[in-house]
């Protein structure tokens, strides 16, 4: 990585956060099987960021590369998901067909959460301009120091099999694998700390 910083995001900072999110996952297999059509894509999925991890940005564990190039957005110990407004954007945009499907994953996924006090990465993406330069292993790096500091584990669900290998280079651990209906799999990982 350039000399470029690791800032955590501000509620002016929230905007460019879910923009560099929603740019890098543009093609992954997991959210564009749940919003195939690019207009439904670029509609819900920003909803579905704040949604899934926007306390990220309340509790100060939203961090971006300077300049907006690759974002993360943690959920600290005890923090979840708003499953409420995540259940009506399914409702609400995904076809009638498959909300079944993806309320089955949503259900897989809890199951793997750990049970102890725990840091969740819901999102980490990079605009698609700056893949290579490793600013998904800086963002990586500076939170799982976090982690390691105060000796709880991190957990994730890798959405593409392509950034499985990036995570288990930062000490990720494959769970297993979540899948229902035609969904491509989704791996959750999890991570000791150190």
């Amino acid at each position: 990585m350039s000399t470029r910083q690791i800032k955590t995001a501000t509620q002016k900072d929230v905007d460019s956060c879910v923009a560099v999110i929603v740019l890098g996952f543009s093609g992954d297999p997991g959210v564009r099987w749940m919003y195939p059509d690019p207009h439904q894509y670029l509609e819900n999925f920003p909803h579905f960021v704040r949604a899934f991890a926007g306390s990220a940005f309340e509790h100060g564990s939203a961090h971006y590369v300077e300049g907006f190039f690759a974002a993360a957005l943690w959920l600290p110990p005890g923090i979840q998901p708003d499953e409420e407004a995540m259940s009506r954007l399914v409702e609400n945009a995904v076809p009638a067909s498959d909300r079944e499907t993806v309320f089955a994953l949503f259900e897989q996924m809890g199951g793997y959460h750990p049970s102890e006090p725990h840091w969740h990465l819901p999102l980490i993406g990079t605009d698609p301009k700056q893949h290579g330069k490793g600013y998904g292993s800086a963002l990586l790096r500076h939170a799982l120091a976090v982690c390691d500091r105060q000796q709880k584990p991190a957990y994730l669900e890798a959405t593409s099999e392509r950034s499985v290998p990036l995570y288990q280079r930062h000490g990720f651990e494959v769970l297993g694998t979540i899948q229902a209906g035609t969904s491509p799999p989704i791996i959750p990982m999890l991570r000791k700390p150190r």
